[in-house]
């Protein structure tokens, strides 16, 4: 049992190390080691990652409204700041995928060659476009969430990022690996995810509704599940949208997926307050 335990906090540690910029290092970093097994296994806490990275934007968004003069603009603020968080604690990871996916799709209908120009590490004008509308629209669906009800806002944060990290389980699950598997960096992806760290993925999801019921009980289970609904109708969308020009996932669809979830999950909440 013990071991066990072990071995799942060293799949969290890897997930920290593989999907944010939090530095695990050292003894540490030697003690968790890496196989290509190990970073499959680690996807299971890809939600958690979530909890982190909207935990600490959360916290952001939270002091930017309490240190400065309430005024009009103030949530805009807080809603950039946050998103500023976000991107550095990830260091754009997913942002990037959807940039590439959006050259790929955007630059050719042909499968083949959209794969090669999304291993491209240029941004064209495809990628350039949908990552600022991405980010323009993340940060003004905040900035009104903010408006309508500021503590509704934080606790949307904090589950649209752990919601989005959680749908693209099921993109791995469902859809095969397609594009240059030796080359890829979701190649330890490949192999569809197994029941039980799907199961994982989906309690820490659970956990993190039931930490904002608890925290903010003024915040109904039917808003929440609203919100859930519309990151839902994102997920749908980006997958049946892979499947069809790519014929399966790569990195960097899961990436593109988990923006649009994120940014229809905080819609989704929205139409809920509404």
């Amino acid at each position: 049992m013990l071991t066990r335990m072990l071995q799942g906090v060293r799949h969290f540690l890897l997930a920290v190390q593989f999907f944010t910029r939090i530095p695990v290092t050292g003894r540490l970093a030697n003690w968790v080691g890496y196989s290509p097994a190990m970073l499959r296994a680690s996807v299971a806490h890809f939600p958690a990652m979530g909890l982190i990275v909207g935990g600490v934007a959360a916290a952001v968004f939270a002091a930017t409204l309490a240190l400065l003069p309430a005024t009009a603009h103030t949530p805009l603020l807080a809603a950039a700041l946050s998103t500023v968080a976000t991107v550095m604690l990830t260091g754009g990871f997913h942002e990037d995928g959807l940039a590439d996916v959006a050259d790929g799709l955007g630059g050719s209908y042909q499968r083949d060659r959209a794969l090669e120009i999304m291993k491209d590490s240029r941004v064209g004008a495809f990628g350039a476009l949908a990552l600022v509308l991405a980010l323009i629209t993340k940060v003004a669906l905040l900035a009104t969430l903010a408006s309508v009800d500021a503590q509704a806002a934080l606790g949307t944060l904090l589950l649209a990022h752990v919601a989005s990290r959680t749908w693209p389980m099921l993109t791995i699950r469902l859809l095969p690996h397609v594009g240059d598997a030796a080359g890829s960096k979701s190649k330890p992806l490949a192999d569809q995810i197994t029941g039980p760290a799907l199961t994982v993925g989906i309690l820490w999801l659970f956990l993190s509704f039931m930490f904002i019921e608890y925290a903010q009980p003024a915040m109904h289970l039917s808003s929440i599940l609203l919100a859930l609904c519309g990151s839902g109708l994102g997920w749908l969308y980006m997958t049946a949208l892979l499947k069809r020009r790519l014929g399966g996932f790569t990195g960097d669809g899961l990436g593109a997926t988990q923006q649009v979830c994120e940014a229809t999950f905080l819609l989704g909440m929205l139409v809920a307050l509404a």
